[in-house]
């Protein structure tokens, strides 16, 4: 699986990527061979939180499948935070998107 990362106001170190692709690797095993991947972005983002907040770590995934885009978006004061969160609420917005699929094939 191919993945885009970008990153945004932080500098994508060689750690953050790699952390990025072993952790949305993860996420093939729950796609299974049913589903097929379009296109697959991942963006991190550090923003500035309020005058006491400090930095804020935004992790966003689109997953392009057919006919749809999965979409997840987690802001955390830890970047790899940030990045488990999306790949935990992936795994369920992946799973709900195959049960709808099984749904549709058994005419629900």
């Amino acid at each position: 699986m191919n993945i885009n990362i970008k990153a945004s106001h932080l500098e994508m170190t060689a750690a953050i990527k790699s952390y990025i692709e072993v952790k949305m690797s993860s996420i093939e095993k729950y796609l299974g061979k049913s589903v097929q991947v379009i296109n697959f972005d991942f963006e991190i983002d550090k923003s500035v939180g309020g005058q006491h907040k400090g930095d804020i770590f935004r992790a966003e995934a689109n997953l392009q499948v057919p006919n749809e885009i999965l979409r997840v978006e987690k802001t955390e004061p830890d970047l790899y935070k940030a990045i488990d969160k999306v790949k935990d609420h992936l795994e369920l917005v992946i799973k709900k998107y195959k049960e709808k699929l099984i749904d549709k094939k058994r005419g629900k």
